[in-house]
């Protein structure tokens, strides 16, 4: 944001405001609070509703344009939820791979994002939630959890099995004003067996995760496809439908997650590899990213990491899905290679 945003873009776009009364200031709060480091690159601003990435154009596609590698105004998103398109990843290998998970957001349509709804909105959210995923039966029949209702102990112990979004206390979150009413319509439905997951009224309007312990990345991905195309026909049939165009794909709060708003990831055992000078370069050509197991901002723990797609929008969900599959079979071998105290100079991979 600070990088793209001038003096004289912000005269020209201060008086501006979407119609429901999203402000350019409103766009720039969180970077304006956070004003970032210098190595750490964050977005800095966010959407208050699906008019903002027009209103503000000006800032958001130039945003939008460096976080996504060179995405233009000009290009057109595409969208692959098909599981079967996707090659292999039914077998990483278990003495490596402890987990697998992929998730995205949605954002409905007609109603204002996490920085800008109102008390009423949220709840009307949370409500059209639970009536939609009432009706998901077999594999997919579960149970609305409302945070209100959890004790601090019960919440606790879903954040630490990594089911449930932690208490906003990210200076982002916090400054985008994403925490309001909290935890008032905020909640977690989940399956009966924890493998199929939706958040309500965190960062976005709906998170939805399918994940699983070991390595079937095909079947957790097969699950996540199909649970999500039964939700978004659940809401079509109470007269809502999701926030997507053409150009931005789906919609939602942060630039970063616009277009599929997919990240797939496994939690990875890579002691060796990790200590290798060309672990970033190797992470940076194959399009992924690494990150503690705790999520965004925290360390490995013994050598494994959540390694996942670094791209969002301008693929495919199936293709993004394969460049982990893929990067992470190679990251494998590799590790092995480096156990018997072999090269890895000649598995280098080209630039995806």
């Amino acid at each position: 944001m600070a990088k793209v945003l001038t003096p004289e873009m912000y005269t020209a776009l201060r008086d501006k405001e979407t119609s429901s009364g999203f402000t350019l200031d409103d766009v720039i709060q969180t970077g304006v609070d956070n004003p970032g480091h210098p190595f750490i690159m964050t977005v800095g601003c966010v959407a208050g509703d699906e008019e903002t990435y027009e209103v503000f154009r000006d800032l958001m596609d130039p945003v939008i344009e460096d976080r996504h590698g060179g995405y233009k105004p000009t290009d057109r998103h595409k969208t692959d939820l098909n599981p079967e398109n996707l090659q292999g990843g039914a077998d990483l290998d278990l003495d490596y791979v402890l987990s697998s998970r992929v998730r995205t957001g949605r954002s409905i349509r007609g109603f204002c994002l996490p920085p800008h709804c109102s008390r009423g909105e949220r709840r009307a959210i949370e409500n059209l939630t639970i009536q939609s995923l009432d009706s998901l039966d077999g594999e997919f029949k579960g149970k609305y959890y409302a945070l209100k209702n959890m004790t601090e102990d019960e919440q606790q112990q879903l954040v630490d099995d990594h089911f449930l979004f932690d208490k906003p206390v990210s200076p982002l979150l916090l400054a985008s004003g994403m925490a309001r009413d909290w935890p008032d319509g905020r909640g977690i439905w989940h399956n009966n067996n924890k493998s199929f997951l939706v958040w309500v009224n965190e960062e976005d309007h709906l998170r939805v995760i399918s994940m699983q312990q070991g390595g079937n990345m095909r079947e957790v991905f097969t699950r996540f496809c199909t649970g999500l195309t039964k939700i978004e026909g659940l809401f079509k049939e109470q007269g809502h439908e999701f926030m997507w165009n053409k150009h931005l794909g789906y919609v939602l709060t942060c630039p970063s997650n616009l277009g599929t708003g997919l990240r797939a990831g496994v939690h990875i055992k890579l002691p060796l590899l990790s200590k290798n000078d060309q672990f970033g370069e190797i992470l940076k050509r194959l399009r992924l990213q690494k990150r503690g197991t705790g999520g965004v901002d925290t360390a490995a723990v013994g050598g494994v990491f959540d390694i996942s797609n670094a791209d969002r929008l301008g693929f495919s969900e199936v293709e993004l899905v394969q460049m982990v599959v893929d990067g992470v079979n190679l990251l494998i071998i590799m590790e092995k290679r480096l156990e018997t105290g072999e090269d890895i100079d000649d598995l280098m991979p080209e630039q995806k």
